[in-house]
């Protein structure tokens, strides 16, 4: 293999100049992302930076300018059965049809594996089966997906992503609902799964130190342009955050990752 097919091959996402608008308003500016083949990325940033809307380009929901390339397909362009066998998107609101159960939800995580008119194989019970027993969602499955609680539901609709067996991952505040037990068996589970095979996983998350524990690098996002993307210690310094955030914050270095913990004003306690 050339060495050029080789890097081709060990790239996941190849991002150039890229915009995207919603809503007539271009809330992505010219962002630049490689990312490589079995990597963790933290999308970071505040309240309308840019994150979801890079995610949805990512998965071929939003239409963006520039070159987008995720998992050999171009997302958007082309057939959707193929960007969906390549791509997988945890929405932060997903929208859940009325009448379906847990298991059903699950399933139809296996919809881009299935030819038109085929039916479901074996091998795809046991894709489903696999991903309720390590979410642990076996006491939910003939549940109405429409009357779990939001932590619950939020497991659900992970386990269809990862039903679609991916080669790329979005998360979209992946753990936004949960308790704090759920979110650590959550990203470790993504986690596991990552290092076992060849998944690569883009995750936008609020919470800088689970980004940064988690995330192999972190890319942060303001106002729709990247302003740092590097390991995590490099891109989660006070000031940045104070620049970029507005907060008075603590930056501590772990065992397990760098951890931000949010300062009070000291006149408050006054």
């Amino acid at each position: 293999m050339s060495a050029d097919l080789e890097s081709l091959a060990s790239t996941a996402v190849t991002c150039r100049g890229v915009g995207a608008a919603r809503g007539g308003v271009d809330v992505l500016h010219d962002v630049d992302l490689v990312v490589t083949t079995g990597a963790w990325v933290s999308l970071v940033g505040p309240n309308g930076s840019g994150k979801t809307t890079l995610l949805h380009v990512l998965a071929g929901l939003v239409p963006s300018t520039g070159h987008v390339r995720v998992a050999s397909v171009t997302p958007g362009r082309g057939a959707r059965r193929a960007t969906a066998r390549a791509v997988a998107l945890m929405p932060q609101r997903p929208v859940v049809p009325e009448g379906v159960t847990v298991e059903e939800l699950v399933r139809l995580g296996r919809t881009p594996h299935i030819a038109r008119f085929g039916s479901e194989t074996g091998r795809d019970r046991a894709v489903v089966d696999r991903v309720i027993e390590r979410l642990e969602l076996e006491p939910f499955t003939r549940r109405f997906a429409t009357d779990l609680s939001g932590g619950e539901l939020q497991r659900v609709v992970l386990g269809r992503a990862l039903a679609q067996e991916p080669q790329v991952l979005l998360l979209d505040e992946p753990t936004s609902a949960l308790d704090i037990g759920h979110q650590q068996q959550v990203l470790e589970l993504v986690d596991s799964m990552r290092t076992e095979g060849e998944l690569t996983v883009i995750a936008a998350m609020h919470d800088l130190t689970s980004a940064a524990q988690y995330g192999d690098r972190l890319v942060l996002l303001d106002r729709g342009r990247v302003v740092a993307d590097g390991p995590p210690a490099e891109v989660l310094t006070v000031d940045r955050i104070g620049q970029v955030y507005g907060a008075r914050v603590e930056v501590l270095d772990r065992p397990a990752g760098r951890a931000v913990l949010p300062l009070r004003d000291p006149w408050k306690d006054a």
